[in-house]
């Protein structure tokens, strides 16, 4: 069995023109039709709102009398009378006519008649048997109204609906127009905030170029190989003190606890400065380390006694430590490089091309921040725009395929719209 190919359509546009050909003989006549059914109706419901503006003056006339007779019941009508006014004002005809719009007006008024009729049903008799003309001309009108409403209904249910399909179509290729127009727009404005990006991007890149220079040349970098050079210094004062690590602190913990041993505070502080910041406290010391020296010789005379009660391995091991910087001198060299370093690293951070060099790190990297802000701002923008745009692609390819199935549905013929 052969299936029919689908009809191509490359634009909407295209598919709309052929739609319209197709369909104009049908719909030109359901819809001529439904207007002058929409026009009777507005027509109608204007004279109901006449009748009851002229209910509401007659009751108003005996009100002003002050018949006790009539009063009650004219103040009753005239309540009435306004509640009608009111509910009719609500009821708008559509400007453009559909199936939805004409169905939609259809309940509308249905809800108004089927309140209105509960009112006339419990208060027309209420007030008779006065305004026996007026509300016999109201009836009249209304049961009139009631008529134009049935043909209206009838109408749209009967024979209207059955255009439903074939009008939704239009319209959903008039929104589907309308949502590629947006789509355009959409576009436009993604190409435009990526062009925003490439400006930022370059000009982060540059001064990311520049802040690497000047960290890996000039006075930044020679002080940061002069700091590399103190963290290897401060590691072999670190490994050549290692072994008078705990002989230090049970020291320090003697003299706490007032245990003698003859350990001034100014020596107690120099201990503590050994153990955390060997270089540091080294360049301060004089040449030769006059007061470490000390402090080893009375450390000397406290592991003789065995007053730091040290196992013997820890004890062999700090004897060996204090012989060789005692009487060897073996931090006689390293103190030196240190302090050759130090004066070299301190000249170096009060030269005022260090100090030029730091605020142009400084106003570099504040001037990265703020790109990069901008560039944080510029991509949120361009990824909510982006799934706008994404989310308006798929419901333009929804809308294609809900056309092509309306217009099966309609007139049995596939097309395809690209």
């Amino acid at each position: 069995m052969l299936t029919e190919a689908a009809t191509q359509f490359t634009s909407s546009e295209e598919a709309k023109r052929w739609l319209e050909n197709q369909t104009t003989a049908t719909l030109s006549p359901v819809q001529t039709q439904a207007k002058k059914l929409r026009d009777d109706m507005n027509l109608t419901l204007q004279l109901v709102t006449e009748i009851s503006k002229q209910l509401s003056d007659a009751s108003n006339k005996e009100i002003e009398r002050q018949n006790m007779k009539v009063y009650n019941r004219a103040r009753a009508l005239n309540k009435l009378s306004r509640i009608f006014i009111e509910r009719l004002k609500k009821l708008t005809p559509p400007e453009q006519v559909s199936y939805d719009t004409m169905n939609r007006y259809a309940q509308e008024i249905q809800r108004v008649f089927y309140v209105t009729d509960i009112d006339l049903k419990n208060w027309f008799p209420r007030i008779s048997p006065f305004f026996i003309m007026d509300r016999r001309k109201f009836l009249a009108v209304y049961e009139k109204a009631r008529q134009v409403y049935n043909n209206l209904n009838d109408y749209i249910r009967k024979e209207y609906i059955k255009t439903k399909t074939l009008e939704e179509a239009i319209q959903q290729l008039n929104e589907l127009q309308n949502i590629e127009k947006q789509r355009l727009t959409l576009q436009e404005d993604k190409t435009k905030i990526h062009n925003e990006l490439l400006p930022i991007e370059q000009e982060i890149t540059e001064i990311e170029q520049k802040i690497i220079t000047l960290k890996n040349s000039g006075p930044l970098d020679k002080l940061n190989s002069i700091n590399a050079e103190i963290e290897n210094l401060s590691n072999e004062l670190k490994s050549d003190l290692r072994h008078l690590q705990k002989p230090f602190i049970k020291m320090q913990s003697l003299a706490i606890s007032g245990g003698g041993g003859g350990i001034t505070p100014d020596e107690l502080v120099k201990i503590n400065q050994y153990l955390d910041a060997p270089f540091e406290v080294v360049v301060q010391e004089q040449q030769s380390y006059p007061m470490l020296r000390e402090i080893l010789e009375k450390l000397e005379g406290m592991m003789t006694k065995d007053t730091l009660k040290l196992k013997p391995d820890k004890a062999r091991k700090a004897e060996q430590s204090i012989n060789e910087i005692l009487h060897k001198n073996t931090l006689d060299n390293l103190q030196i490089r240190c302090k050759e370093i130090a004066t070299t690293r301190s000249y170096l951070l009060t030269s005022s091309d260090l100090d030029e060099t730091t605020r142009n790190l400084t106003q570099y990297q504040e001037q990265l921040n703020q790109l990069r802000t901008r560039r944080t701002s510029v991509e949120t923008h361009e990824t909510t725009k982006a799934n706008t745009y994404q989310e308006t692609v798929d419901k333009i390819n929804s809308l294609k395929r809900n056309i092509e199935k309306n217009v099966y549905a309609a007139l049995g013929k596939k097309i395809q719209i690209s």
